[in-house]
């Protein structure tokens, strides 16, 4: 099966939410395939269907000052950050040509973004109860998604070379107890950004069974 892949580079957030929807109705529609988002945002504090308002701890108007927006977004889970040094990934995704089972696909991409990791020799995991990439206590990928008719938006945020002082004017996915970290911090030094990005596209198509291919490869073979 096909799965399109568009690396998207720095785009803000209201658009991608914008683009979503579209691809979205366009998968319902059987118009394209299974396609895979990839990009950073500009600083953005997004609240998920669950989240508690007191785990943004800071005003919205604070926050604007410091060049950081906030959105509530009908993706599950609670608070989080995004933004320049972290990939995000959005799979627009129909469920009914893999399987009608929604944790089953939260472990597959938690599954793509661990072999990513060990990729960079750094060893990750799951936490009961708490979706994501984790190194013991400190979450590495964090996850939240939508699904509409079996259609999957949202998705995953991994960081890379995240400044992490932007998670402490949150509670991240509204844990108390836990930390965040990044690839760089981990390692000791700045990842390139286009090596992690291919290794999660290797890792998505081998973990969905999926024949990935870029944008631009597409419209040459149609052309």
């Amino acid at each position: 099966m096909l799965c399109h892949v568009e690396q998207l580079g720095l785009v803000d957030y209201a658009e991608t939410l914008d683009l979503q929807q579209a691809k979205v109705a366009q998968r319902q529609a059987g118009e394209i395939p299974d396609t895979l988002l990839l990009l950073e945002h500009p600083h953005v504090y997004t609240l998920g269907r669950n989240a508690r308002r007191e785990n943004l701890l800071a005003s919205v108007e604070w926050l604007a000052a410091r060049g950081a927006q906030v959105f509530e977004t009908d993706r599950g889970g609670d608070v989080t950050y995004h933004g320049p040094g972290q990939l995000v990934g959005y799979p627009i995704l129909d469920l009914t040509q893999h399987r009608r089972d929604i944790s089953w696909y939260m472990r597959s991409v938690e599954e793509v973004l661990i072999r990513t990791a060990r990729d960079f020799g750094i060893e990750t995991g799951r936490s009961p109860g708490a979706p994501g990439v984790w190194v013991g206590n400190d979450k590495l990928a964090a996850m939240g998604v939508h699904l509409a008719r079996w259609v999957t938006s949202h998705g995953f945020a991994l960081n890379v070379n995240t400044d992490l002082r932007y998670f402490e004017w949150i509670v991240p996915c509204g844990l108390h107890d836990k930390g965040v970290t990044s690839l760089a911090k981990l390692l000791g030094r700045p990842v390139s950004m286009e090596t992690v990005t291919a290794s999660v596209v290797q890792h998505f198509g081998t973990v969905f069974g999926l024949d990935v291919r870029a944008a631009e490869e597409l419209k040459s073979q149609e052309s």
